[in-house]
Order: structure tokens, then sequence, then C-alpha cells
């Protein structure tokens, strides 16, 4: 307990003293308030200002047409270059990944696969060709032309003939529908030279098209009905992608190949164009995004990343909808 004397000492505020504390503590309040007001203001106008000048630095992303902010629609791309095989740059791995990319992608208004290759495995070449029939079927609002460079020969022309549309240049090389087996024979060789062969095998045929073995009919045989297998699975597929297309033309599928102007004219091929004519002419959706599957993603992402960022400003969930 306090003495008298102590609570003397340390009088109680009067009445008009706890009036003006509680106003200034009141008018602090008050300005706290205004202060964060003016806080979240220039925050909300800093937002608008940056969301702005992003639409204006990247037309290409945007539509504003209609008086609604939208994403523009682009073209898809994806690159089907070099030899088609497992471990090489045109693997069916990769080329699917991409084409499933490109068909899932909401503002792809339509895909172009850029075909330049010499050909190469059957099986690589023939699992895209499915997976292009499998995407137009579930994607029908989506077309998929194909847009040859200097060459689409054999597997690359397996694989095109599921596509929508085949464009080509003059120039380019398009056909040598076949198949083949190479290989050589040393037998002669082997003889003038005085050296003998030693070949152990368990199964009669192991030693099959061995260079440094005489040939047996049989076996040549074998190979060609193979071959003929292989041969008419191709043709087929390609029947089946170009339909009544086709010229009534046996060399069709002699292995030969043809400029792409002759291709045209032989129903290979359906027009002149490139992918930016077909993204300009065709889709009506100049701007190109790369959906190639490469080692080095920066430059796909980067290229892609407006895209991403707009989505997410303009669908709903905003901002808190990027992953």
């Amino acid at each position: 307990m306090k003495t008298k004397d102590e609570q003397d000492s340390h009088p109680q505020p009067s009445h008009w003293e706890r009036q003006l504390i509680q106003k200034l503590v009141l008018e602090q309040q008050a300005e706290n308030r205004r202060a964060r007001r003016w806080s979240n203001f220039f925050k909300l106008a800093m937002l608008v200002y940056l969301v702005a000048l992003l639409l204006l630095m990247n037309k290409q992303w945007f539509d504003f047409s209609g008086g609604k902010l939208g994403l523009k629609k682009h073209t898809a791309v994806v690159d089907l270059s070099g030899v088609i095989a497992a471990g090489q740059a045109a693997n069916a791995d990769d080329v699917i990944a991409g084409l499933r990319d490109a068909f899932e992608d909401k503002r792809t208004q339509g895909v172009v696969l850029r075909a330049n290759s010499p050909g190469g495995s059957p099986v690589q070449s023939s699992l895209i060709n499915k997976e292009i029939r499998r995407l137009r079927k579930k994607y029908p609002d989506i077309p998929i032309h194909a847009a040859v460079g200097d060459l689409c020969a054999s597997g690359c022309y397996y694989i095109v003939s599921a596509v929508d549309k085949i464009y080509v240049d003059e120039s380019s090389i398009v056909g040598s529908i076949g198949v083949r087996m190479d290989g050589f024979g040393f037998v002669d060789a082997m003889k003038k030279l005085g050296v003998e062969r030693r070949l152990f095998t368990a199964g009669e045929h192991k030693g099959l098209l061995d260079p440094f073995e005489p040939l047996r009919e049989d076996e040549k045989a074998f190979v060609e009905d193979l071959l003929r297998r292989v041969h008419q699975q191709f043709i087929d597929v390609v029947k089946a992608g170009r339909g009544q297309r086709l010229a009534d033309d046996p060399k069709l599928f002699s292995g030969l190949f043809w400029t792409g102007r002759q291709a045209i004219e032989l129903g290979l091929a359906d027009e002149i164009g490139s992918a930016g004519s077909i993204a300009r002419d065709v889709f009506k959706a100049e701007k190109i995004v790369d959906f190639t599957h490469k080692e080095d993603l920066f430059s796909r992402l980067a290229d892609r990343v407006g895209t991403r960022i707009g989505q997410a400003l303009v669908e709903p969930g905003g901002l808190s909808g990027l992953r």
C-alpha cells in the first residue's frame, strides 16, 4: 500500500487531461488509418501501372478486340529435324512430348510440325504418326499441318502423312516411300587374302547376313519378305493419311522422291508454304511459340513465359494461379 505522502507526490491526471490524451490517441489512430489507405492506394496504382506497361510492351501476347482483355492465340511449332532414331534429336519421346504440350496449351490456334529429315527408324516414325492421329482425334478443333524444309523422306514422310495438310517449298525433296536394308559381302576378298572365317552360333540363322559368309537363298528370301511387310505397312499408313489426294501412280511407293511442286501434283503434298505463312495466312495467328523439346530449355521457356504470365493475369485465380 502506498502512503498518503507517496500518493500526493504522484497526482492523478485531471478530467480535461484525460480527455486530451484520449483525443491525441484517437487522432493518431485516424492518422495511421489514413496512412495505410494511401499506402494501399499507391501500391494498387503501381500494380495497375506495371500491368498496363506489360500490356503495352507485349501486345503480341494480348487481344483487345471486343473491348475485353484476353490472350492472343498463337501458332505452336514442333521441330522434326535430323535422323529419326532413339537417342537423336528427332526421337519419338521428345517429338511426342512437344506435340502434347502444343495441343494442350489453351492459346494454341493450330500446330505446325516443321519437318526436315531424311527419315530413320520405322518404329520411332510409327510412334509419332500414331500420336498425331490420337491428338487430332482428342483435339478436333486444333488443326495440325506440316511445313517441309529441305527434305522429308522415308520415315519423315511416314510421320507427316498423319497431319491435316502438308506444305512444301518448290525445292523441297519429298517421298522415298520404301524400306531398305544394306550391307557388304567380303567372301571373295577373304579367299584372296587367305583368311578363314570362324563363326559359332546357337540357332540356324543367328549369323543371318554375315558379310563374311556366302548369302543363302532361303535367308535372302526371308529378308525380302520382311522388307515387303514393312513396306506394305508404310504404304497403308500413307494411304490412310492422304486418302483420295494421292495420284494413281505406281511410282508413288517405289522409293523415288520428287521436288515439292511434283509432290503436290502427285498428292503427296497440298500447297506451297512455310511455318510462317501457315501461321499468318491459314491459322490467322502470326505469333509463333516453339514447343520443341530440347536439352536447352531456356530459350523455349523464355519465349513462352509471357504467355504464361498473361494467362495468370486474365484468367480466374490471377497471379495466385501461377505454377
